[in-house]
């Protein structure tokens, strides 16, 4: 079944990375999932949380201008809401995966994720931008010895009974299943989350989503290593 915006049901949409966008952090990529566009920065202090006993620590933020969906989206002027305190935990997590925290030193890497434009995805698009984000800061630092997993993600889901990737609003807000998948670029999974938005979705269905999720994280990361060999 061709989709509203002609891609096959396991096509990524067109995923851009521009690395450098900003000049202060030490490490920043804009990037792209279609119309999504996210903003994504490394920033690092050179200390840690007084809990943290060695080593350093890796945490983020994540927030939607005010312009970035259809409807004006209010700052946060009393700190994040609920669900971008859940979304910035799903990224911290995630790019924790991603480098040995002791190997960094005692330093706190923060990824900012700010979302310049929704159209579904916007979640998956900071993690994979924050990986890109994260490794250019280590390279500007020069860090070594830090990496352990290359990390993207991807949406997937249930729409009109045909699992599909990487999806947009139109397709997000009427899906019978959905779920995001972060990944390793060797195609381990570091979490799923996924809901029945209906009608419970049986193993078959999972499963296909998940490989669609597989293939297309493997892709993702290809861009990613495309993306920074570039610089």
């Amino acid at each position: 079944m061709t989709r509203a915006d002609g891609r096959a049901h396991d096509e990524l949409r067109p995923v851009t990375f521009e690395p450098g966008i900003q000049a202060g952090p030490a490490g920043s990529v804009l990037v792209s999932f279609g119309a999504t566009r996210v903003i994504c920065a490394a920033n690092v202090e050179n200390r840690v949380p007084r809990w943290k006993p060695r080593g350093g620590w890796l945490t983020a933020e994540y927030a939607m201008l005010p312009g970035a969906g259809v409807e004006r989206t209010r700052r946060d002027r009393n700190g994040p809401g609920g669900r971008a305190k859940e979304i910035e935990r799903l990224i911290g997590r995630s790019l924790r995966a991603a480098i040995d925290l002791e190997a960094i030193g005692e330093r706190t890497f923060t990824i900012d994720c700010d979302v310049l434009e929704a159209d579904g995805g916007t979640r998956t698009a900071s993690i994979t931008g924050g990986w890109v984000a994260l490794q250019l800061a280590l390279r500007n630092l020069g860090i070594t010895g830090a990496d352990r997993n290359q990390i993207a993600a991807v949406s997937v889901g249930i729409i009109d009974g045909e699992p599909r990737l990487d999806l947009p609003y139109e397709e997000d807000v009427r899906a019978e299943v959905d779920a995001n998948v972060v990944m390793t670029g060797d195609g381990l999974v570091v979490e799923i989350q996924g809901t029945a938005e209906g009608q419970p979705f049986d193993r078959n269905q999972l499963d296909a989503m998940i490989d669609l999720a597989h293939d297309g994280c493997i892709e993702l990361a290809s861009m990613q290593r495309a993306a920074l060999d570039g610089m």
